[in-house]
């Protein structure tokens, strides 16, 4: 069940939005060089006010750009809820290659000066995309969170709705890979002593640790820690496969398990091994379900990326699940390992001076831009909204060439974001195979159905950017149309 629909195809897209963008650069001709009043408005439109005139400056990187904000290019933040800014709505940036307008407000959506809008993943809806899609402006995709949140970008027509995107991929316009690492500092500080992590053994406490109260998510995670509590002893104490309490009502909270508290990370840092299962399979999807156990000096008993290896800090500082032939083969391991300290130690060199040779994560880091927890560099919001000022600024001085060499100059070839920009795979068993679960089973109805409706919803949506559609009710007829098309198929 995978393809792009009848006449949907990324060639397809592509050739839309090179005629979209064509049309916006022969509109960008007849406009004056300087933007003014109601005028330039499309004829549904607001006026956007004296806010945007008189927006206070941004204090970002900085610049020598000297246009005033009217004639500033604006970027609409969709998700307003995401918006970098406060107390306001509208606030001026400089970033290095010009400056704009952000806004949350919606007002200036079909302005022609509004030339981006940046949606978040986690709230993008196919089904209430702002239609039509104005030739003049791109779309900006930032999606940090989890491909379980909305995985009609796991599709090629739903990423490729997109012109810049910015995610956990490495292959992303602008990468938010190491989004969870402060830093090497963070992967150095020191280990609980093992002769204190035997002792808390010989208390009665499991050699592992298992901390999750998400329980029904795509990478079906339940399912393998329930058989591998079969042959080694794990000590479970949220809401999923809850076997345990921790020792204090404050411990108990949620807050306190979702923070670093020192409380609860002292507590937790006693353990050998921290199960570290992501909610959903994504190569670079890595949270600190990772990297929290290497920062406290327990060993993350992993799965979740499949190129995990490529950012550790060393070929010897996690365990992959994936590496295992079974549960019971892992448990083997791990007890091998609990019962050999030297063995063990192993695991936690990195920590050692010198500990962390892995070149390539070393210069991820220092090639980063933006921190984590770090007020001296902007955060990676701040970050991606110059990063599409800067291509806007880019786009419009093209745009601005060709206009003046009568067509000598081509236009500027507009840039569609790639599968792999997010290309998650489709859900599967925790444990076992598909085939192997009833039909009943709640995980099989959930997560499967979701990733193959979601493929629809890409499709549906280019349809409608295609035929120019204005009317997001008609989504659904687009839906209905694929369901027979597929069953047909099928």
């Amino acid at each position: 069940m995978g393809g792009a629909g009848p006449g949907w195809g990324s060639a397809g897209l592509w050739v839309t939005l090179a005629l979209a963008w064509s049309a916006a650069v022969a509109l960008a001709a007849e406009e004056p060089a300087e933007p003014c009043g109601a005028d330039g408005w499309a004829q549904d439109a607001v006026p956007p006010g004296a806010a945007f005139v008189a927006a206070a400056s941004y204090r970002g990187p900085g610049n020598n750009d000297t246009r005033s904000n009217k004639a500033l290019p604006i970027l609409l933040w969709w998700s307003g809820s995401l918006f970098p800014h406060f107390p306001g709505d509208t606030e001026r940036i400089d970033c290095p290659r010009g400056s704009c307008l952000v806004t949350r407000s919606r007002r200036v959506a079909r302005h022609r000066r509004t030339k981006a809008l940046i949606f978040y993943g986690t709230d993008f809806r196919a089904y209430e995309a702002p239609l039509p899609r104005l030739p003049h402006q791109t779309w900006a995709l930032f999606h940090e969170e989890s491909p379980m949140n909305n995985y009609v970008l796991s599709h090629s027509p739903g990423i490729r709705l997109f012109n810049y995107t910015a995610t956990f991929r490495r292959e992303s316009d602008y990468p938010l890979t190491l989004q969870w690492l402060p830093g090497t500092a963070y992967l150095r500080a020191p280990a609980v002593p093992l002769a204190e992590k035997d002792a808390w053994r010989r208390k009665g406490y499991g050699p592992v640790l298992y901390m999750q109260s998400h329980c029904d998510v795509p990478s079906d995670r339940d399912r393998y820690v329930r058989e591998l509590m079969k042959y080694i002893q794990v000590d479970s104490y949220g809401k999923c496969l809850h076997n345990r309490e921790l020792p204090s009502e404050r411990l108990r909270d949620t807050s306190t398990a979702t923070t670093e508290d020192s409380e609860f990370m002292t507590f937790i840092a006693r353990y050998k091994f921290h199960l570290a299962l992501e909610n959903a399979i994504c190569d670079d999807y890595m949270t600190e379900k990772l990297w929290r156990p290497m920062h406290l000096g327990a060993v993350p008993v992993y799965r979740g990326s499949p190129a995990v290896r490529d950012w550790m800090p060393n070929n010897l500082s996690i365990i992959l699940i994936d590496d295992f032939d079974s549960p019971q083969e892992l448990a083997k391991y791990l007890d091998f390992l609990d019962k050999n300290g030297e063995e063990y130690l192993k695991y936690l060199e990195y920590k050692n001076a010198g500990g962390i040779k892995n070149q390539f994560l070393l210069e991820s880091l220092e090639k980063r831009e933006w921190g984590v927890n770090d007020m001296t560099l902007p955060n990676y919001l701040n970050g991606f909204e110059c990063f599409i000022c800067d291509k806007e600024n880019a786009r419009v001085k093209e745009e601005q060439e060709h206009k003046k060499s009568h067509g000598k100059i081509p236009a500027p070839r507009p840039h569609i974001a790639q599968f792999k920009h997010m290309g998650c795979p489709m859900p599967t068993p925790g444990f076992g195979s598909v085939e192997d679960l009833s039909g009943g089973d709640s995980w099989k109805e959930m997560w499967l159905q979701d990733y193959w409706q979601s493929l629809d919803q890409g499709e549906a949506l280019t349809a409608m950017i295609h035929r120019n559609e204005s009317h997001q009710g008609r989504f659904w007829d687009y839906m209905h149309e694929i369901f027979l098309k597929r069953t047909r198929q099928h």
